[in-house]
């Protein structure tokens, strides 16, 4: 399913990953944990520009802005102790991201209608978890609720993403996009429904993982059809 190069770059992003976790949880190494953290996602922009040469350029094109934004995005939330404006940056930096990524798999819609019932199970999860979050929002209120429906839409557009594409491309990305999804809910309960336990360790671990599913996903659709 991986390729050499990709066996050997998974090596290293996840030792990258393991770093920022380590960093993050050391206050001696705080200052490490600036240069970790933004290398998770520029070591996928350095792997995916490399190898996506058989990518229509729109494809490329989107993905590489959506990467870039999630780099802004991980800088930005790292000054939140700083200034409370750096999360919503940070929100605005991400949701750009989602949006390229939206654009990005609707490129591979399929024409075909598919099974309605795993949507209105992520509508479902979208409502609960506004729900949840609702009382403890304040002045984010609106900015959060279209937070939310922007990564539905990002998981919904993975879902649907389905046309001339191998099997396992669309199964990596589909399930990259609910890993960020659970990424983002794990932030947002923790910052405004109830403080998390090693909440940094869950989100940076399932926000990586979504970020190299995407990423490999992206760059095997053009692989020949394999039942995984």
């Amino acid at each position: 399913m991986l390729t050499t190069v990709e066996k050997q770059f998974s090596i290293l992003f996840f030792i990258i990953v393991l770093l920022e976790i380590i960093t993050g949880l050391v206050p001696d190494l705080s200052y490490a944990h600036y240069i970790a953290k933004p290398a998770i996602v520029t070591s996928l922009i350095i792997l995916f520009y490399n190898n996506a040469n058989n990518l229509p350029s729109k494809i490329k094109r989107l993905t590489l802005f959506a990467l870039a934004f999630s780099v802004i995005g991980d800088i930005l939330l790292m000054f939140v102790d700083f200034s409370e404006h750096y999360f919503m940056f940070g929100l605005v930096a991400f949701l750009l991201a989602h949006v390229m990524y939206i654009f990005c798999f609707l490129n591979n819609k399929a024409k075909t209608k598919g099974t309605y019932w795993f949507i209105l199970l992520l509508v479902a999860y979208a409502v609960g978890l506004f729900i949840l979050l609702k009382d403890g929002l304040g002045d984010l209120l609106l900015p959060v609720v279209f937070y939310i429906l922007v990564i539905l839409t990002m998981t919904v557009s993975a879902y649907i993403r389905k046309k001339n594409i191998s099997e396992i491309s669309y199964l990596l990305v589909l399930i990259g996009a609910l890993c960020f999804m659970i990424s983002d809910s794990i932030l947002a309960i923790n910052k405004f429904y109830k403080a998390i336990p090693y909440s940094g360790i869950y989100i940076m671990t399932t926000y990586a993982l979504a970020q190299y599913l995407i990423v490999l996903g992206i760059l095997k659709i053009n692989v020949t059809n394999t039942k995984v």
